[in-house]
């Protein structure tokens, strides 16, 4: 049921174009809304960005801020992707996910079982860092929290401790540690001793013992905005869609200064071009430094408690993503994708021209390969130029010795991407974090750095906000929210639950 019965459709802004930006955008138009997305960036989709650039030589090619693994635990992302492609045949599967160490060993996700919690299991078995004695050694009181998540409960067992300490205590083996926790922490773009152990445990919920899809992701077979972006911006900005009865107009290269409340009138809200919109209703979507900074500029927001808690927020440390453009070839067997753990700076290296499109048609006419390098958490801030310089020289000799054929090829272009701009999940961050509904209650958050109790992350916890933000305004005009799908939000497996209950506290 939409809104809007009575002949006005309530209008709404939606500040930020991110993922968690555009399934607000998409759930308030589809019930009715007249919607305003007001972007910063040149371009759609936030961190999961992509736009064209220029070699050397003057061919464009496409750009984007790094690898990004569509998970088929990804719900309610898959139900904003499908708005624009039912069948996401714009996503296509990887085959595998390796892991590799500095000692060399190798793990994979490939033909695991389904069925948690044998799917956990099976990979500690078969993984090169793992023997029967290690499982026999951990300790399974401490590792109880691991054995049965609960969201949002085990963020009131174990969020004051850090991953690496947990695992510790759990006496998980180093050598796993390093393989397969340290990528998923790193994922958040922290080191273990910086991530809290909760939120590491609902990723292991998330992706093994709360799923059965298991670990093996989709990837986007284009550039970002040319597979999502601009056919969702496309569906949402056509006129005469009988499932989206209401309007939205788009606005990019566009920062919000202020926004004025006021509890009659609704909203002011204030940006660069100096233009005014108003509203009645607003989704601030948006990073965590552009959160803290338009609620700083904006004295009407919120009360004092909650504009302290905005203000307290942090971000992960800056990351870096190179991705060179080579007149040579990458070996065949290459896969697309693959994680490296103890390898200090790098965190993977991506294959681009192996699955997205661009990339490919531009290696298949030059002959050359697109291979892309991630080094995550590299410094608390973003770090000086010979830094940098550094950093980067330690990255491409990361990329010449795992893949030795690199260094006999030409650099023909090169981007290096510095940001430090996603939200901080260290130890204790959970309770300070701010929810989707503010003082005000037209007034909601939505993104990846905003707390939901439900069991998800990543790009899965910006669109989740971002459909329930939008349901969370909808419901106030008596309009009917949309459904969403989660993980259980505890551990499927009776056995597990039973023991980690007999673990008791992990005090």
């Amino acid at each position: 049921m939409d809104v809007g019965r009575d002949g006005r459709r309530p209008r709404a802004v939606v500040v930020g174009a991110g993922i968690a930006g555009l399934a607000a955008a998409t759930g308030l138009a589809e019930r009715g809304f007249h919607v305003e997305v007001i972007e910063r960036e040149r371009y759609l989709g936030g961190r999961v960005g992509g736009w064209t650039e220029r070699l050397p030589d003057r061919s464009a090619v496409g750009m984007n801020r790094g690898f990004h693994a569509f998970f088929a635990q990804y719900y309610n992302l898959r139900k904003l992707l499908a708005r624009t492609d039912p069948q996401l045949r714009r996503l296509r599967r990887l085959d595998d996910y390796p892991l590799i160490d500095a000692e060399g060993r190798r793990d994979t996700f490939r033909h695991l079982p389904s069925t948690p919690p044998w799917n956990a299991l099976a990979f500690a078995l078969r993984s090169p860092t793992f023997r029967l004695r290690d499982l026999i050694r951990m300790d399974p009181r401490a590792a109880a929290p691991l054995a049965a998540v609960s969201v949002p409960d085990i963020y009131h067992r174990i969020d004051h401790l850090d991953a690496e300490t947990f695992l510790h205590r759990v006496n998980f083996p180093e050598a796993a540690r390093h393989l397969a926790f340290e990528v998923f922490s790193r994922s958040f773009f922290v080191a273990p001793q910086h991530m809290s152990a909760a939120e590491l445990a609902t990723m292991f919920h998330i992706y093994f013992l709360g799923s059965s899809e298991g670990l093996l992701f989709d990837v986007a077979e284009d550039n970002f905005d040319v597979s999502l972006w601009t056919p969702l911006a496309e569906y949402l900005t056509a006129p005469r869609v009988p499932r989206r009865p209401g309007t939205v107009r788009i606005h990019t290269g566009v920062r919000v200064g202020r926004i004025d409340a006021d509890e009659t009138s609704g909203f002011r809200v204030l940006d660069d071009t100096d233009a005014e919109t108003t509203a009645d209703a607003v989704v601030l979507a948006v990073d965590i430094t552009g959160l803290r900074r338009i609620v700083a500029a904006s004295p009407t927001l919120g009360d004092g408690p909650w504009r302290a808690q905005v203000a307290r927020l942090a971000v992960a440390p800056s990351f870096a993503v190179q991705r060179l453009w080579l007149n040579q070839p990458i070996r065949a067997d290459r896969p697309s994708f693959l994680g490296t753990g103890n390898l200090d700076p790098l965190d993977n290296i991506s294959v681009v021209s192996k699955y997205e499109k661009q990339a490919a048609d531009w290696a298949r006419e030059s002959g050359g390969s697109v291979v892309e390098s991630h080094a995550y958490a590299v410094a608390d801030g973003m770090p000086p130029s010979q830094a940098r310089d550094e950093v980067r020289s330690r990255m491409l000799a990361r990329l010449h010795h795992i893949y030795p054929e690199t260094a006999e090829a030409r650099i023909v272009g090169e981007t290096m991407l510095w940001r430090q701009d996603c939200p901080r999940f260290a130890p204790g961050d959970f309770a300070r974090r701010p929810g989707i509904s503010t003082p005000h209650p037209r007034l909601v958050l939505a993104g990846d750095g905003i707390r939901v109790d439900l069991p998800v992350a990543l790009m899965e916890r910006a669109a989740t906000t971002g459909w329930i933000a939008a349901n969370t305004l909808v419901r106030q005009w008596a309009g009917a929210g949309h459904s969403l799908q989660t993980v259980p939000i505890r551990g499927r497996s009776a056995i597990l639950r039973a023991l980690a209950a007999r673990g008791g506290s992990d005090e």
